[in-house]
């Protein structure tokens, strides 16, 4: 049922009851909530006229405005919630007296390092300061996600962010709603949605507990993304020992837009209604901010289940339909998801960011449990919500949308007017007609804590970088070389990730032309002229720990060499920077320099940062993770029908491809996998990086692919030339003969020129006939290069010729064993999850009415307006016709609209093995027949987190205020005149 009470003609028994405390300047208009019946229409109510109420007569105990004035001396749980003695009293001094509990949950959410990046600030803001000039930015840091432009018509948003440590206490929910929640900062930018990537980081391979995290993150990223009916198109997957305890789960998603539709999230127009759309809010995610991911792991870590939030991805597939219906009617002032910190952030961030205020009734939030307090659910992270800022005369269109696509739609608020002497409007918030919040939102969004925290070189790091993996014992004989090959390719970080790809949907959509294990994911975003986008993230912790600021800009140029061997031209970073305690001074180091790092390096390449996002605390007691700096990189492809994949070709008649190696290759093994797979080490400097030289390579490869000089292009990066040719003759069982070089014959040269990790390298092969002109084309860009040898069609193996032949067979059973071994055979985990059937879309975005147990609060004993909201009509509502289907992008489209209301639920059919992407984007016959994935469920046993003591003492951090030390949202990466924080 779709009310619209007049609130005009409803009675509020005694209006607020008690003066807030000062300054005090909104207003509340009639339109959206309850009014004195002895105002004349149009006329404000102005609470200062309400009687002061001593506090005694608050019944059950609920922390109003008036009693926080009136026990100035109560007790409360700050430190609990992870506030400081110096923070907590300038909370008091900003309202000039104490918080109720309601306002000291949201200052403690928003005040956390998750939320306010306060210990990064002051790092970040080099992104502003150091960026280069972009005619293709429309939005970067400080929104949601950034976005820039690829066409005339076209812009894409991508964005990366972290789930790390939910994905710990409970893997598949963690991994799940870490996809659901950057899919909807996507959907906020006014995009949809069309692929997502995740790089995961886990603890040794042989961990018992890797056995536990692994199959469940896996499980729970294919889970919410296949039920989404999004391809996943690339990421990582790495195993290390210092992420035990606390694995790296990071999200990217891509969207698509049309550049005249981007949407913001301001608060703006006064009397504007303020509407909360999606799922019923519940007691899941309280204190994930603040308490989960803003404090390192202990032993009590298991205990802290009830901070993971619990995803519905059937829910958010018909909110984002929902979503980008409004959009195309232009039904949207401003919108923001809700996702870390829920409510509170959404609220506050969008009357922060216009200046405005805002009046909301919170007993009109739709419960999941009826006994909720005001301070619950603000902090709740329930997921699949998002806040509009809708005109008055729209809301009964946007009630009417979102009854039609079965989603929760309530008015709770209106925007009011900033104070008329220029101050910022407030937020005042009311529980059953009782003051519960009233704050100056700009108080909890830009002017929390920023620290110059203490920073120092680890102490160890001279002793690891003078113990150089260049003098360990190294293979020198062509039988030590060839069990090298094999034991290299099984080892867990080279092996093929087949057992966890198979269980992501890769092709749904139709528009993947390449996934993985390519380089680079490559999405078709216009069909009518072919124009792509290709993208890559990377990252190596070991390079970071023996020097961050160039090991993040190993991990820049990477991402960026892979997106260019495709034929991508590269335009745009985003980045995730997962680091230790930041109260340790030499945590603080490496993420400084890590900044620095790839700050300089974008600035080198020509392309700006455009958002991402800090993961601070990723340690278990004093046990910090290799610092790992995560690097997104975005390219445009005119027409992926001249995309370059990594496998050789096969020809027929005997007709082969010349191989090139591109580059100079030194002896560099320090930080190599090689060193620690052989060795354990870790040590020495990590190789040189030149990223004038890898901007030569990108514009050479961008041209020959251009021209059709390239067959297939791969990059060397870990496991050197070595994995890099195993990988191309398995993508397509195509042999190579190879010729090692004459400077690396002798001795154990061979070796070298095989795993050496130089960077700035790639391997291509190119037809006959095209090979004058290719080098000619490599002399003119300034470009090295080597003939290396030919393509093998007909030969069936990789024969280094005077080292060894190995047949592919042999290849391919040492590649693919590895992780099916470890984790479960051929077939992915089982994870036991809630049945998820097609037919379940609806019944579970369109619930009947609830028990009594779970109905939503309904006031007493006193009457608030009702509220305007759009409920389902039936327990399973019809789906939208097809023709009601909103049409993305109208006849040149560049992404399909929805064929259904509800997605593909995740036990569907298989595609058949003869399926193809949509461009030809050459899978392998795994790839075609990739199982659905399994449903699997919360509920798997928590392991207890590696002991350790707490982060040493230290120095008391500088203290930086004032207005060039603040920054605008919950995760944002602000300009250069105001200091970032990471969106």
């Amino acid at each position: 049922m779709t009310t619209h009470p007049d609130p005009a003609v409803r009675e509020t028994p005694g209006g607020l009851p008690a003066t807030p405390a000062e300054p005090f300047a909104a207003t509340v208009a009639p339109q959206a909530g309850p009014v004195d019946p002895a105002a004349r229409p149009g006329e404000p109510v102005h609470p200062e006229s309400s009687r002061p109420v001593p506090a005694a007569d608050w019944a059950h105990g609920l922390d109003t405005v008036p009693r926080a004035v009136e026990t100035p001396e109560e007790l409360q749980p700050y430190a609990e919630l992870g506030l400081r003695d110096d923070e907590y009293d300038r909370i008091r001094q900003i309202l000039g007296r104490r918080p109720t509990q309601a306002e000291l949950a949201m200052y403690s959410i928003m005040w956390s390092e998750h939320c306010s990046y306060k210990s990064s600030k002051v790092h970040l803001r080099q992104f502003g300061e150091k960026a280069p000039p972009s005619d293709r930015l429309l939005a970067g840091i400080g929104e949601n996600a950034g976005v820039v432009q690829v066409s005339d018509e076209l812009a894409v948003t991508f964005k990366v962010e972290s789930h790390n440590h939910p994905s710990f206490v409970e893997p598949y929910q963690g991994a799940a709603t870490g996809v659901g929640g950057i899919v909807r900062d996507i959907l906020a930018m006014g995009a949809r949605p069309v692929a997502v990537m995740d790089p995961l980081r886990f603890g040794a391979a042989e961990h018992p507990d890797t056995a536990r995290v692994l199959p469940g993150v896996v499980a729970g990223v294919g889970g919410y993304g296949n039920c989404l009916g999004l391809p996943n198109i690339g990421g990582e997957v790495v195993f290390d020992p210092c992420y035990q305890g606390n694995p790296l789960v990071n999200a990217l998603c891509l969207g698509v837009l049309r550049v005249d539709r981007l949407q913001k999230k301001e608060a703006t127009g006064p009397g504007n209604v303020v509407v909360l759309m999606g799922a019923r809010t519940g007691r899941d995610g309280i204190g994930g901010v603040s308490v989960l991911a803003s404090a390192t792991f202990d032993e009590g870590s298991e205990q802290r289940r009830p901070s993971v939030q619990v995803g519905d991805p059937f829910m958010e597939k018909l909110l984002i339909e929902a979503c980008l219906e409004l959009y195309d009617a232009e039904l949207v002032v401003g919108i923001q998801d809700l996702g870390g910190a829920g409510l509170t952030c959404a609220l506050t961030e969008t009357a922060a960011s216009a200046g405005t205020g805002m009046r909301v009734w919170l007993e009109r939030v739709p419960l999941r449990e009826a006994s909720m307090e005001p301070q619950e659910i603000l902090a709740s992270e329930s997921q699949e919500r998002m806040l509009l800022v809708v005109a008055p005369d729209k809301l009964e269109a946007v009630l009417k949308t979102a009854e039609k696509w079965g989603v929760w739609a309530t008015a709770i608020g209106e925007v009011t007017a900033p104070s008329p002497d220029g101050r910022p409007g407030r937020l005042v918030i009311t529980w059953r007609d009782q003051l519960v919040v009233d704050v100056p939102p700009g108080s909890l969004v830009d002017d929390g804590p920023v620290y110059a925290r203490p920073m120092r070189e680890p102490a160890d790091l001279i002793l690891l970088q003078a113990d150089r993996a260049e003098t360990l014992p190294r293979p020198s004989t062509p039988e030590a070389l060839r069990e090298t090959v094999l034991r290299m390719i099984a080892s867990p970080n080279l092996a093929d990730k087949t057992w966890v790809t198979e269980q992501y949907d890769r092709y749904v959509l139709g528009n993947t032309v390449l996934a993985q294990p390519e380089d680079s994911g490559v999405i078709r975003i216009d069909e009518r002229t072919g124009l792509g986008v290709a993208l890559s993230l990377d990252g190596n912790g070991r390079y970071a720990r023996l020097d961050p600021y160039h090991g993040t800009k190993l991990a820049l140029a990477e991402a960026y060499r892979n997106v260019a061997v495709t034929g991508a031209k590269p335009i745009a970073v985003t980045n995730c920077l997962n680091f230790g305690s930041p109260e340790d001074p030499g945590v603080m180091w490496q993420f400084a320099e890590a900044v620095r790092g790839l700050a300089d390096g974008c600035l080198e390449l020509g392309i700006p940062v455009t958002g991402g996002n800090v993961s601070f605390y990723n340690q278990t007691g004093a046990a910090a993770i290799h610092p790992t700096p995560v690097v997104g990189v975005l390219g445009v492809l005119d027409d992926v029908a001249s995309r370059v994949p990594m496998g050789f070709v096969p020809r027929t008649g005997g007709d082969h491809d010349q191989l090139f190696l591109l580059g100079e290759t030194h002896v560099e093994l320090s930080g190599s996998e090689w060193a620690w797979v052989t060795h354990e080490h870790l040590g020495g400097i990590p190789p040189q990086v030149d990223l004038g030289r890898e901007r030569q390579l990108a514009d050479l490869l961008a041209e020959a692919a251009r021209v059709g000089h390239l067959s297939s292009a791969h990059d060397l990066s870990d496991g050197g030339l070595a994995q890099s040719l195993v990988e191309s003759c398995l993508r397509r069982g195509v042999g190579a003969l190879i010729a090692v070089p004459e400077q690396f014959v002798g001795g154990s040269m061979p070796f070298v020129f095989l795993f050496s990790e130089s960077a700035g390298r790639a391997l291509v092969s190119v037809p006959r006939g095209h090979e004058k002109a290719f080098t000619a084309l490599c002399a003119e860009r300034g470009v090295p290069w080597e003939f290396i040898g030919v393509t093998d069609p007909a030969g069936g193996a990789l024969e280094v010729r005077d080292q060894f032949r190995i047949g592919l067979d042999e290849l391919s059973a040492a590649h693919t064993a590895t992780l099916p071994r470890l984790f479960g055979g051929s077939e992915p985990a089982e994870s036991a999850a809630p049945t998820a059937r097609a037919s379940a879309a609806v019944q579970v975005a369109a619930p009947p009415v609830p028990p009594a147990a779970e109905a939503p609060v309904q006031p007493a004993p006193v009457t608030p307006a009702e509220p305007a909201v759009a409920t389902p009509a039936a327990a399973t509502p019809p789906a939208p016709p097809a023709e009601a289907t909103p049409a993305d992008d109208g006849a040149s489209s560049p992404v399909p609209a929805a064929g259904s209301p509800a997605p593909q639920a995740a036990g569907a059919p298989a595609a058949p093995a003869d399926a193809e992407p949509a461009v030809s984007g050459e899978p392998t016959a795994a790839d075609a027949a990739a199982p659905a994935a399994t449903d699997p469920s919360p509920g798997t046993d928590a392991a207890q987190p590696a002991d350790g003591g707490t982060p040493p003492a230290e120095a008391e951090p500088q203290r930086v205020d004032g207005p060039e030390a603040t920054a605008g949202s919950d995760s944002g990466e602000a300009g250069p005149t105001a200091a970032p924080d990471q969106r």
